[in-house]
């Protein structure tokens, strides 16, 4: 029987723990780094401030709620960039089947690495030191036969640990583990499982699969297949984690016209989101870039809940964070204009309940009009602007 070869290696807190790493004072403390604002959410808390409640994606405010005493910080994603990259190259260095999952995680297949560098389990040793020592902050790992698996060990690891699952003890690990521990339930799902009595994998896995599938469809096929530990996705080569993607325009002379910059982020919120449909990712953060004469910048970002892909999405918050900006600044004339999204990964995007996937299919179906009769063969009403005039988009 083969030794498990699948291996997800995540940062722990890793926001947090760069953050330490030029506030050493305040290790041990709750620590959370987020954004701020009415729609501000958490994006990374330290163990101290989740054993109050404090988690990634909870809205800030109910953060402070929770844990009053802790340290919010703001997001510096230009410092954490660099310690991103760094890990992304060591994983690269044991094995070229490395598929990135965000800025701070990954899957890597080291099946054929075992000569140079050892097993599964030797291989997770090796990275958490170089991290340490390169880096100087911790790194969890889980080693499986699949990535799902590999993933909720990784989580059982957390912090500073490895937790391997041996050949053929999927299920058996999986089973009296949580069900919202299980990749693909969310909050709705956990609750409507928990309405038949299912709350660990294994209730999942003993349930009748017929059940489950005149319940939920196809995905009560996926859920029963997935809760006995059975994943059949490969690692995805790729070359690094995407870092961001945006559009900007510059202009002639400076526009001071709202509904001609809300057109243009339309139109750059269309062409992000093109991007991302072309490299199969999504994102989890909106940028916003203004600049005002001579060579005043300002940036202000947004990240949700889950991810945002459609163009719709990326322009709901793009709009928002200009409005907002846009006032505080006097609505004075721009210079430039800049959309753009950070924190790209591969998607795990999650139906809502009674969300259909007829937002995806229109997006489908302009860009394939785009890519064959061009970019301004189909546009949206909103990126027309009265008298929008020139400039220089």
């Amino acid at each position: 029987m083969s030794s498990p070869s699948v291996l997800h290696v995540d940062l722990d807190a890793f926001f947090v723990a760069m953050e330490l790493l030029r506030r050493p004072e305040l290790a041990g403390t709750p620590v959370v780094v987020g954004f701020d604002g009415p729609r501000g959410v958490v994006s990374t808390a330290s163990y101290e401030a989740r054993a109050f409640g404090v988690h990634s994606a909870l809205p800030t405010a109910q953060a402070k709620r929770r844990c009053p005493q802790a340290t919010y910080l703001p997001v510096d994603f230009s410092y954490y960039a660099p310690a991103s990259e760094r890990f992304h190259a060591i994983l690269r260095e044991f094995t070229p089947v490395c598929e990135a999952a965000g800025t701070d995680e990954a899957y890597l297949d080291v099946a054929g690495s075992g000569r140079l560098f050892g097993d599964g389990e030797a291989i997770a040793g090796m990275i958490r030191e170089r991290v340490r020592s390169e880096i100087g902050i911790t790194a969890s790992v889980g080693v499986a036969t699949n990535k799902l698996v590999a993933k909720v060990a990784s989580d059982a690891a957390k912090p500073d640990g490895v937790c391997v699952v041996a050949t053929g003890e999927e299920a058996a690990f999986l089973a009296p583990r949580p069900v919202r521990e299980l990749p693909m339930v969310g909050a709705k799902l956990e609750e409507r499982l928990a309405q038949l009595g299912l709350r660990t994998i294994g209730d999942v896995a003993r349930y009748p699969a017929a059940a489950l599938r005149e319940r939920f469809g196809r995905m009560g096929e996926e859920l029963h297949a997935r809760s006995q530990g059975r994943f059949e996705a490969p690692v995805l080569e790729h070359r690094g984690a995407a870092k961001s993607v945006s559009r900007e325009a510059t202009f002639g002379t400076d526009v001071g016209d709202r509904g001609r910059l809300r057109a243009i982020l339309r139109t750059q919120a269309e062409r992000v989101a093109r991007d991302l449909a072309r490299s199969g990712l999504a994102a989890r953060t909106v940028v916003l870039k203004l600049r005002f004469p001579p060579f005043e910048t300002l940036t202000r970002s947004w990240t949700g809940v889950g991810q945002v892909a459609l163009a719709d999405e990326i322009f709901e918050a793009g709009a928002e964070l200009f409005e907002r900006a846009w006032r505080e600044e006097g609505e004075r004339p721009v210079r430039l204009i800049g959309l753009g999204v950070m924190n790209i990964g591969q998607p795990a995007r999650q139906l809502k309940l009674g969300e259909t996937f007829e937002a995806d299919r229109l997006a489908d179906t302009v860009n394939t009009l785009r890519d064959r009769f061009g970019e301004d063969s189909v546009r949206r009403a909103t990126e027309i602007a009265p008298d929008r005039g020139k400039g220089g988009e």
